[in-house]
């Protein structure tokens, strides 16, 4: 299926995407490192650990740690209390990712019918609306608006990879995949470590965390404004040439050839589902363990998901965009499995670091290929609804796999938790390796990259 844009129009669209989703990215990284503080902030302010507990008025904040703690007393080992606000974070980043998975099929549908600009104009007016509520969130109860809100609105990577698939041939659907790959990398490389900094620079008592909110308010906007001067309607539908449109209206066909499906959306959504249930289990219990085994400070946490960061976007850069896209898959949920098995045997900062380096090669790897996959297995008028449903199947697996993987993990300990990821993942590995197959227009443009090289 031919991309219908000139080179000139493709390269002018592909650096829209990539200076708005990483105006994006880095603003959503700003709030990552500033959690536990944040959080202890509000739990200080509003439910104090001081006092009887029938003297303090009931506040959103106070339930929600009392529900915490009935889940903590459920288990025979016991669970320190210095991790409360570990599982607060814990549980508003599952509800911002499974509000994601309600939105984003109908952020994607809306995108299909009404157009990719109009959809991710919309939702960049609830982005802001988000990013406002944090800057005036003195009370838990608008911070927790602004992460309802938020994660209802945050369309922008599905609605960057439709665009993307929009404007891509065959031969660079991967290579622009990893575009927005590079995007993530790089924000998560540098986006915590600049909100953390931001955090300390204290502008409005009743909000210590203004500075930062009030930063990433100012990119999401930049963002929008430059959105709307400078990102053209893709969606094919709507960018045909009026002779292709006066074909259509007499029944001629088009040049748009129609797409032969090689790989079942429901097993790509269900891989997608699987990968990151387990993937982000391990990731959300990574803190835990390096403060268990080797007493990890915050910087120190921070410095090893930089270094993630930093090999994934190197890798984005000069492997992924030139692998097929099945390859890219691969190789990260094999590398993943290792990762998996040397996290529940290690005993040094080396073997943390040499796990750190397979988590890279997953984080640079899996996701962008899936896309790619879907992308190849939709038609030109339902990509944003396919990708958003993707995207919805994997957000349910990144709510559901920090809960059920910390539990195991504080029930019967790391290496248990661990090989029972390791063996979920091998599951998937089956799936990848002798489910999917390779569409046959991502091997012309396997053969394409290397003709280049």
């Amino acid at each position: 299926m031919a991309a219908r844009v000139d080179a000139a129009t493709r390269k002018r669209v592909l650096k829209v995407i990539f200076v708005s989703l990483l105006l994006d990215l880095i603003s959503f990284t700003f709030i990552l490192p500033l959690f536990p503080k944040l959080l202890e902030f509000y739990r200080n302010v509003e439910a104090p650990r001081s006092g009887s507990p029938a003297d303090q008025p009931a506040t959103p904040l106070s339930n929600i740690l009392g529900y915490l703690n009935a889940y903590k007393s459920a288990f025979a080992r016991p669970i320190d209390s210095r991790y409360d606000i570990v599982l607060l974070g814990g549980a508003l980043g599952s509800l911002f990712s499974l509000l994601q998975a309600i939105a984003s099929p109908i952020i994607g549908h809306l995108s299909d019918h009404y157009g990719r600009r109009t959809a991710l104009l919309a939702s960049m007016t609830g982005n802001i609306l988000s990013v406002l509520l944090w800057v005036g969130a003195t009370d838990f109860r608008t911070f927790l608006a602004s992460r309802v809100i938020g994660g209802l609105s945050e369309g922008n990577v599905q609605l960057a990879t439709a665009i993307a698939t929009d404007i891509s041939d065959e031969k660079s659907r991967g290579s622009t995949m990893a575009l927005i790959g590079a995007c993530f990398s790089i924000a998560f490389t540098f986006g915590p470590a600049l909100g953390a900094w931001l955090s300390t620079i204290s502008t409005v008592a009743a909000n210590p965390f203004a500075t930062a909110a009030g930063v990433s308010l100012l990119l999401v906007v930049i963002e929008t404004v430059y959105l709307y001067f400078a990102l053209p309607e893709t969606l094919p539908a709507l960018t045909r040439t009026k002779e292709e449109k006066l074909a259509a209206a007499n029944g001629q066909p088009t040049k748009t050839a129609p797409v032969t499906r090689t790989n079942s959306h429901f097993l790509l959504n269900f891989v997608h589902f699987s990968f990151l249930l387990f993937f982000s289990g391990m990731e959300f219990s990574l803190p835990f363990m390096t403060f268990d085994l080797f007493s990890y400070t915050s910087g120190k946490n921070g410095r090893l998901l930089g270094y993630v960061g930093l090999i994934a976007s190197i890798l984005q850069g000069g492997v992924t965009r030139r692998l097929p896209p099945l390859t890219s898959v691969r190789l990260g949920v094999s590398a993943c499995l290792v990762a998996f098995i040397l996290l529940g045997s290690i005993s040094s900062s080396s073997g943390l670091y040499l796990a750190a380096t397979f988590l890279a090669i997953t984080s640079a790897t899996v996701v962008t290929g899936l896309n790619a996959l879907s992308s190849f297995e939709a038609n030109e008028g339902e990509r944003g609804g396919k990708l958003g449903i993707l995207r919805s199947w994997g957000q349910i697996g990144r709510g559901l796999g920090p809960v059920l993987f910390t539990s195991v993990y504080w029930w019967a300990g790391r290496e248990v938790a661990y090989r029972i990821g390791a063996v979920g993942i091998a599951s998937v590995c089956l799936f990848v390796f002798f489910g999917l197959q390779t569409p046959p227009g991502s091997v012309k443009r396997a053969d394409a990259a290397k003709k280049e090289l």
